[in-house]
């Protein structure tokens, strides 16, 4: 592109709002203009030279020639010296003043201000061909073009400026088909060059028939799928390569949150660390998280063996309640301790007064992967019910949701790599037996974890910069407190009846033993006045709006909807049945009986079903020459089903207690001495003895 003068000066003919003008004086930051029909304006300086259009058109012997710095640097050297040795020649030619001094004296055969541009080209000819150089004027002009158009590279022969794509001089049809086995490799598994080029000399026969076109040789080949398959892994790790195969073509869009809430990310992800789960099994977890874009605050956090729609919607509701203290954490993490505005927010909430340092998020809009979990009727119907904006990614592309995709990647190698039992993201990278160290159960992790997401707070964040003090990272914390401030809000955490209003519902009738939810029956003394009444409400007008809990199937809650408010009606075999249960391990109990041809069944057989399943996947290996028919330990489906149960059985948000009789606690005798087995002893072996038995 032409170069820039470096000064503005009085008689310069710049081109502005589309006309021809000279510039009659410079006074101050204004600049005078008289056009080709000598009307005069004044404009402002700074106003002239941003104008669209805005060009110095004064001929290019008064311009001074600024040479790029690095524009030569990789080409041949002799290339460079001949282009050196033009710029040297054109810029005293143009200017009058040799490149080295560009302020000292002027050439009198070369005098802008006494020679037209024609005749110092003459000039140039002439002395060149005097210095033994012979150069046509037509050659001249043409260097000078190229240079006052691209600056020294135009001097540059064009064919040495040209990027080669690393192919050569291979036959183009050989290069096309090796780009297409390329492309069909990203989705297939990883495998050698030699396969590639088998499969590139398949192709090309197929296409052109064979022996048409000249297959490359072997080095050339390697040096051909090296150039073709740049930035792709297509030798290395098939997880790598269609990772970079999701990565969008163009440059990456940036999304700006300006307050906390307007989007939010929620994701899951395995974390590679063996717990211990309720039924004595090692396994891994899924991590399920959500996490706010504008000040990068992990929100909330659970573990759980798999991720289940209830999880997610259930996650929400966790990130807009108040985190408590947990016995034992550091008294710096209290919410009263830390920046963030908690003076405003315990006008609004009682509970944050004994509150972690996490601040209570409400989320506007939700973005999400297209899992199962996400966009589940469940969850989207929690979406709705809080008002949020549901937001699902397109199919494939993490990249809409890079913030969580790199929160879960912080949380698995800032916290996971420090625990017991990481197994490394691979095969690879594994220990000779990890499960053999001292693990933590799955409950004592979600505690740890929930004391790392505080201190994680207060951990500044590179993606946390004031725009006016690029050097300093800011905390999630800090930035949360400075963008309440500025978004003039405060999120208001949820209620215990908020918390009841996201989880799964039914519609059923409250009949004279009370509520049925799969063969289960659910009664209180407040549902007296309701029995056998219609409510109103729901899809026939008599079914009550019902709310569960899928994993403590002990209670659900009636929406009441005459007075409004919730009323908890407890399971009828609560007394019976003591372990915590969940809809999971209920189900699986209905098909074991199922299978064994009792089905339909009573309401207490599958109690008592579920809780012989738990009970036999917790104390696990059992000897019992009673029972021989059954297997001594439970199926990996029963270990996982009563996992998961136990896992999520202890609810740590906030529920309304029941209006009922305390239900029956377990007495077994808990704490009781037990009887001890008969130790029999093993015998030592003795050689002699067991010879004898041979005879």
């Amino acid at each position: 592109m032409p170069s820039r003068p470096r000064l503005l000066r009085a008689g310069d003919l710049v081109r502005f709002d589309g006309r021809l003008h000279t510039v009659a004086a410079l006074e101050g930051t204004a600049v005078r203009l008289v056009d080709e029909g000598q009307s005069a304006s004044v404009v402002m300086l700074a106003h002239l030279l941003s104008s669209t259009g805005f060009e110095v058109v004064t001929p290019a012997s008064v311009r001074t020639v600024v040479p790029p710095v690095g524009a030569l640097e990789g080409l041949p050297a002799r290339a460079v010296e001949r282009a050196e040795w033009w710029q040297r020649h054109l810029v005293e030619m143009l200017t009058g003043r040799p490149l080295d001094d560009p302020h000292g004296p002027v050439k009198p055969e070369y005098d802008p201000a006494v020679w037209s541009l024609r005749q110092r080209e003459l000039a140039k000819a002439a002395e060149l061909a005097a210095a033994g150089t012979a150069v046509s004027l037509t050659v001249l002009q043409d260097m000078r073009a190229r240079f006052e158009r691209e600056g020294v590279l135009g001097l540059v022969d064009p064919r040495l400026r040209t990027v080669s794509d690393g192919t050569g001089r291979t036959d183009r049809r050989a290069v096309e088909a090796l780009r297409k086995i390329v492309d069909e490799q990203t989705d297939r598994s990883t495998v050698s060059a030699q396969v590639l080029r088998r499969r590139m000399e398949r192709l090309l026969a197929a296409e052109h028939g064979p022996g048409v076109v000249p297959l490359p040789s072997r080095a050339t080949f390697y040096r051909l799928l090296s150039a073709v398959s740049s930035g792709r892994h297509t030798l290395g790790s098939a997880r790598t390569r269609r990772s970079l195969a999701k990565q969008p073509d163009g440059m990456f869009g940036q999304l700006t949150a300006a307050r906390p809430g307007e989007v939010m990310e929620i994701d899951s992800t395995p974390l590679d660390v063996l717990v211990v789960h309720d039924d004595g099994t090692v396994d891994t977890v899924e991590l399920t998280g959500i996490v706010d874009i504008a000040t990068r605050t992990l929100a909330a956090a659970v573990l759980r063996p798999s991720t289940k729609a209830v999880d997610a919607a259930l996650l929400l509701a966790r990130a807009m309640t108040p985190e408590p203290m947990r016995p034992g954490w550091a008294d710096a993490l209290r919410m009263s301790r830390s920046v963030l505005p908690h003076a405003s927010l315990m006008a609004l909430d009682e509970r944050l007064a004994q509150a972690a340092a996490v601040p209570v998020i409400v989320p506007e809009t939700i973005v999400c992967d297209r899992g199962k979990a996400y966009i589940s009727d469940t969850f989207r119907s929690a979406c709705q019910s809080l008002g949020i904006s549901f937001q699902p990614a397109h199919p494939d592309t993490p990249t809409d949701k890079p913030h969580i995709e790199k929160t879960l990647g912080s949380v698995a190698t800032m916290f996971v790599q420090h625990l017991p039992g990481y197994k490394g993201r691979s095969t690879e990278h594994r220990g000779t037996d990890p499960a053999a160290e001292a693990l933590w159960t799955i409950h004592q992790l979600q505690e740890l974890l929930q004391e790392w997401i505080v201190q994680w707070q207060n951990r500044p964040h590179a993606g946390l910069r004031d725009p006016l003090m690029p050097g300093k990272a800011l905390t999630p914390n800090e930035k949360y407190a400075a963008l309440v401030a500025a978004a003039g809000h405060v999120p208001v955490a949820l209620s215990p009846d908020e918390y009841i209003e996201l989880l799964p519902r039914h519609w059923r009738t409250i009949n004279s033993y009370g509520i049925r939810i799969n063969h289960r029956t659910y009664d209180s003394t407040e549902l007296n006045p309701f029995r056998r009444q219609p409510s109103g409400m729901g899809p026939d007008g008599r079914s009550w709006e019902v709310h569960y809990d899928p994993y403590d199937i002990s209670r659900v809650w009636v929406r009441n909807h005459r007075q409004g408010g919730w009323i908890t009606a407890v399971w009828r075999h609560l007394r019976t049945a003591p372990t915590p249960m969940g809809e999971l391990v209920w189900d699986h109990a209905r098909r074991i009986l199922a299978r064994r041809g009792t089905d339909p069944v009573s309401e207490e057989e599958i109690a008592q079903a579920a809780l012989a399943l738990l009970d036999r996947a917790s104390d696990g290996p059992q000897e019992s020459a009673a029972m021989p028919a059954e297997p001594k330990r439970g199926s990996r489906r029963d270990r996982k089903v009563a996992a998961r149960t136990r896992t999520t059985s202890a609810p740590d948000r906030p529920r309304t207690p029941p209006d009922a009789p305390e239900s029956g606690k377990d007495d077994t005798g808990e704490g009781a001495d037990n009887e001890l087995a008969d130790v029999i002893p093993l015998e030592i072996f003795d050689a002699r003895k067991e010879a004898e038995r041979w005879w």
